[in-house]
């Protein structure tokens, strides 16, 4: 693996004195790099209204720091990056938007183009074929979201189409793009920044599009709803999309900004939902779980939307990202989308991002390249193929063939307001492989909303009373501080009142869930069954797992409270076990 730079956060390209390579931090905020203290003197101009308390005290050079700050004390206003930061709620003496209710209930789009739940391994070979298996693998993403999952030989479904061709081409970039490094950037920033650079730009229109563009004459004189697939081969790798004709023509509009669309423009249109003004008491609830340095590089992403080391340059960033904007007035994301939700935060806390230790979006950002840089050298060396579907789920079982995937993923649409556990179960189960052939075969459903769905007001109130083993485990991690008294508004009254859900269990209400919707009897009668052991994912893998007083469990705790899982997210793994005809004549 390439070794990892940490750039100076002064470094520009015209440059005569800086080192480029930053190997100093900021003492006082651990979020930007320093070459030397030249450099930081220099960018402190820039810095000053980030960085979370005043600059004196712990930098390298105490003897510029003292005549410095007697300049620039007054300027050093960051009130998110202080320990007693207060939401404005409380500043404004006044009840928050989201006790009031129906207040900045929502803002932005409807559409999730990044996952909001971390990517799992759904291979897990080790538990099931075996870490030395060879055979051919088949993997179904039913309704796939972003390509987090993605490891080889996939196939890929999602009825939004601004999911499909934003994996599309995010995986066409993978796969024509010789320069790993510059691959792996381009990617990223069309994923998750809401600008790019030329450069990305360039590579899109260029090396993608035309891609498109040549399918798009060859099928011109099509229906719009016929269905056409197209197979791209590069090397031992292909690339099929299956799509109708209407979207094909529509792939183009994710690859050239909209007319008229201008860098600043696109921002104001992002800030309008992810700052906006009926949602700052939201953001501020989001804000009471993060510390204080956090705070700061969250509010600088919901500001520019740029996923990068907190001290990068980012004046290259100056084109609208078009696969996010295919108009000039609409952003397509809800204001709480957050790329960290995507992935494990432990993982991410865990990466380095240099002596920037506190640099959560820097250490996401290479933890991605670290997980791109895997996956695009898997892709050199193997036979892999992709298949992507534009269609509803329900759809899928009459374009492809039965019996031929070892493990089919579906995300939550399982979930009652979705296909709901029996139609998903009556689709998907007939596309497993027979047990015969592969008794490792899985199905993998997530119910993000059952636990919500199903909870009574008896449930509620036996967990809320003082004397609670709820309460009493939620004490152990958390006790208000009661500085002014019990008020109702009060910042440590609300987040106890949060961290609730976070140190419950929830299996008594799954397994009511299970029993009234009679999980077992209809999975038998359309030839599945639960499996009792899980081969691919914990059935709770977002719940606490440590006892409190345990070394890292007040981490674990203070982890899932600023995450974005909630701990009431169930999976369950099914297996094939009816012996259809084909099978008896196969023996």
């Amino acid at each position: 693996m390439a070794t990892l730079q940490f750039m100076c956060a002064n470094w520009d390209i015209d440059s005569t004195d800086c080192k480029k390579v930053g190997r100093y931090t900021c003492k006082n905020c651990y979020l930007v790099l320093y070459c030397g203290p030249n450099c930081q003197k220099s960018h402190w101009a820039v810095h000053k209204t980030d960085c979370k308390s005043p600059l004196g005290k712990e930098t390298w050079d105490p003897d510029w720091v003292q005549s410095h700050w007697a300049v620039h004390k007054t300027d050093c206003k960051s009130p998110l990056g202080k320990e007693t930061w207060n939401p404005d709620w409380v500043l404004e003496n006044r009840k928050p938007a989201f006790v009031r209710g129906g207040i900045g209930a929502s803002s932005g789009g409807k559409c999730f183009l990044w996952g909001n739940i971390p990517a799992l391994d759904i291979l897990q070979l080790g538990l099931n074929e075996g870490d030395d298996y060879r055979g051919k693998l088949r993997l179904l993403f039913a309704a796939s979201g972003d390509i987090r999952n993605v490891p080889i030989g996939v196939t890929m479904n999602d009825r939004d189409l601004n999911i499909v061709a934003r994996n599309a081409i995010m995986l066409l970039i993978a796969l024509v793009v010789d320069n790993i490094d510059e691959a792996i950037d381009c990617i990223i920033h069309v994923w998750y920044s809401a600008l790019i650079r030329k450069s990305d730009l360039d590579i899109l229109q260029q090396r993608i599009c035309p891609l498109i563009e040549s399918v798009c004459e060859k099928i011109k004189s099509k229906a719009s709803n016929s269905l056409l697939g197209k197979t791209w081969t590069f090397g031992q790798r292909s690339m099929r999309f299956v799509l109708q004709k209407s979207s094909w023509d529509s792939l183009l509009l994710f690859m050239n900004i909209p007319e008229g669309l201008t860098a600043e423009r696109a921002g104001q249109i992002r800030t309008a939902v992810t700052l906006a003004e009926s949602r700052k008491d939201y953001r501020d609830r989001h804000l009471l779980f993060q510390s204080p340095s956090r705070r700061i590089a969250i509010n600088r992403f919901w500001g520019d939307g740029l996923l990068l080391p907190f001290g990068s340059r980012r004046s290259d960033f100056r084109e609208p990202n078009p696969t996010f904007f295919q108009t000039t007035d609409t952003w397509l994301m809800r204001d709480n989308a957050d790329p960290l939700d995507g992935w494990s935060l432990k993982e991410v806390e865990d990466s380095s991002s240099g002596p920037a230790a506190a640099d959560i979006y820097g250490k996401l950002f290479y933890y991605i390249r670290a997980v791109l840089r895997t996956f695009l050298l898997r892709l050199s060396g193997l036979q892999v193929s992709f298949q992507l579907f534009h269609m509803d789920a329900s759809d899928l079982p009459d374009h492809l063939e039965g019996g031929s995937f070892s493990r089919i993923e579906v995300s939550n649409i399982s979930d009652a307001g979705y296909l709901g556990i029996h139609r998903t179960i009556g689709l998907m189960v007939p596309l497993l492989e027979a047990p015969l052939i592969n008794p490792h075969a899985t199905l993998i459903t997530l119910f993000m909303n059952a636990v919500e769905e199903n909870i009574t007001e008896q449930d509620q109130i036996a967990n809320i009373t003082p004397q609670s083993p709820t309460t009493k485990r939620l004490y152990k991690y958390l006790q208000p501080k009661r500085i002014n008294g019990i008020m109702p508004n009060d910042p440590e009254i609300i987040k106890f009142s949060m961290a609730r859900d976070s140190v419950e269990t929830y299996d008594h209400i799954f397994d009511r869930f299970m029993k009234n919707s009679r999980f077992s009897e209809v999975a038998q009668f359309m030839g599945a069954a639960m499996k009792e052991k899980h081969t691919v994912i914990e059935k709770w893998p977002f719940r606490l797992k440590l006892r409190p007083g345990q070394p890292g469990a007040q981490e674990e705790f203070d982890r899932l409270l600023g995450g974005g899982p909630t701990g009431k997210e169930r999976y369950v793994e099914w297996k094939r076990i009816s012996m259809y005809e084909d099978e008896i004549k196969d023996k």
